[in-house]
C-alpha cells in the first residue's frame, strides 16, 4: 500500500489528526515548516493549551524493524530541533498562548498491523 516514508507519514499524520480530534483536540494546522524542520501538527488541546504534536508511524511486518516502535524514531537531536522549531512558531504567534497554559510538544506513536490497523500511543508534554 505504502511505496515511500512520505505516503506512511502523511496517513499517520490523518490519523493521528483524527484521533486527537475524537480526544477533544482542535486541530490549528500542519505541516508547519522553518528553515531547520516542520512541526507535524498544530492543535489546542480540550484545556486551551497549545499543543505541538510529532507524529511517528511504522507498519509491522518488516522483519528489519520488527524490533523497532515508532517512540524509537524521535532521537533526542529531532526533538531538540522540534524544541526549536516549536520556540520560532510561538515568537511569531504569541496570541496563541493563553498565559497560564503555554505550550507543550507531545508524541503521537502510531503501529499500523498488517491490516493497517492503527494502535496509538499519546505521550504528552514530552522533552529532552
Amino acid at each position: 500500500m505504502f511505496n515511500n516514508n512520505l505516503s506512511i507519514g502523511k496517513f499517520g499524520e490523518d490519523l493521528a489528526c483524527n484521533y486527537l480530534k475524537s480526544k477533544g483536540y482542535r486541530i490549528f494546522g500542519r505541516n508547519y515548516r522553518e528553515k531547520i524542520g516542520e512541526i507535524d501538527v498544530i492543535a489546542i488541546s480540550r484545556d486551551k493549551t497549545l499543543v505541538f504534536v510529532e507524529v511517528k508511524t511504522l507498519q509491522s511486518g518488516n522483519a528489519a524493524i520488527a524490533e523497532l516502535t515508532p517512540e524509537d524514531n524521535l532521537t533526542k537531536s529531532k526533538l531538540k530541533k522540534l524544541s526549536r522549531i516549536c520556540e520560532i512558531f510561538v515568537a511569531k504567534n504569541p496570541h496563541l498562548i493563553k498565559e497560564e497554559k503555554g505550550w507543550r510538544i507531545d508524541l503521537v506513536a502510531i503501529s499500523l498491523d498488517e491490516n493497517f490497523k492503527p494502535k496509538f500511543e499519546h505521550y504528552e508534554n514530552i522533552s529532552l
